[in-house]
């Protein structure tokens, strides 16, 4: 289980350009979902890549899922090298993701997100209809069986707004 506050600080702290999505982003719209990572779109700029690499330094990341004795130098050259990646640090797991299935890059994503207050912070998080096309996009057994509380969860807001 990720330790969210720390790195959620630690990202604001250092001006990171990013949205929350996954798990984090279910729980900010609906509060029994449980996650056991931190997921995030980020922009993808030489300084953004700066900041993220800065943000995360002291939680020792390496990616998740190879040898620990694999090199693997945390860098803004490492990310510039790739889209996603799959990371295990000492707070816990996190996932950077330069795009996301159903509804876009960076940008596509910030505009599907809205700002939330978590541990004293201002950040974005998708909305809840970026994250039904996210996870119908996705696919995968995790993400279809998330689908019918979002969408439930959404029809249910639409009946609040039109009261």
């Amino acid at each position: 289980m990720v330790e969210f506050e720390p790195a959620i600080k630690s990202l604001t702290a250092k001006e990171v350009d990013f949205v929350i999505i996954g798990g984090v982003a279910i729980s900010v719209h609906s509060t029994g979902y449980v996650t056991r990572d931190l997921d995030f779109c980020y922009l993808q700029t030489t300084e953004n890549l700066k900041r993220i690499v800065s943000a995360f330094a002291h939680f020792n990341p390496r990616l998740r899922g190879f040898p620990e004795d694999l090199p693997f130098i945390w860098d803004e050259r490492t990310l510039q090298s790739g889209t996603n990646f799959t990371l295990k640090t000492t707070i816990g797991d996190i996932d950077l993701l330069g795009e996301v299935a159903g509804v876009g890059d960076y940008q596509a994503v910030k505009k599907e997100s809205i700002i939330a207050r978590l541990y004293d912070c201002d950040v974005r998080v998708l909305t809840l209809e970026g994250l039904i096309k996210a996870k119908r996009a996705a696919g995968r057994t995790k993400d279809l069986l998330v689908l019918p509380e979002l969408e439930a969860l959404r029809e249910m807001l639409s009946e609040t707004d039109e009261e």
